[in-house]
């Protein structure tokens, strides 16, 4: 997937809002209101979701009136969705700044340059962000947190970063 085409997740519809039609969206984004910037919010299938035409804050994002929806129930059954936009939607970010995104397809190398896999996505589980690294040998993923320790040299305009995987081999008992 080229960066000009990659989603990314922006939001999540919370349901309809008041009687009108309003819809609730959570917002993903340091600024919730630049989610009416954006353009068409899409579906992970790259179909158009919501088109807000107002927006105005909200404690988790915002509330606003949106172009697909007319009724509290249309925007009670969307509850749930999430809401992507195109990276190519986004400002390009200053020297020496990215985006998690811009991550994704990077070369995960070994400190000895050897190639171990790609990043195959970037999650957060509530603590700090980790790559999803899809070995190169093939087999199950395994996660690398995003830390200057674990990732010591990102090259993004080459497409690769450098690893050091956790040296402790084996799974721990759930607890």
């Amino acid at each position: 997937m080229t960066t000009e085409s990659r989603l990314i997740l922006v939001g999540q519809i919370g349901g309809g809002f008041g009687v009108r039609g309003e819809v609730r969206v959570t917002a993903f984004t340091a600024d919730p209101l630049a989610l009416t910037a954006y353009g068409p919010l899409l579906r992970a299938d790259g179909t158009v979701a919501l088109t807000l035409t107002s927006t105005r804050p909200d404690k988790n994002g915002v509330v606003g009136r949106a172009r697909e929806v007319a009724t509290k129930e249309q925007a009670d059954a969307l509850r749930g969705l999430k809401l992507y936009v195109p990276r190519d939607r986004f400002p390009e970010p200053e020297e020496d700044e990215f985006y998690l995104a811009d991550l994704i397809g990077l070369e995960v190398r070994d400190i000895a340059g050897a190639a171990m896999g790609s990043v195959k996505s970037v999650q957060n589980f509530g603590a700090d962000d980790m790559l999803e690294i899809a070995p190169a040998t093939g087999g199950p993923t395994w996660y690398l947190p995003f830390t200057k320790e674990a990732t010591p040299e990102l090259r993004l305009s080459e497409g690769w970063l450098t690893a050091m995987p956790p040296t402790e081999v084996g799974e721990r008992e759930p607890d």
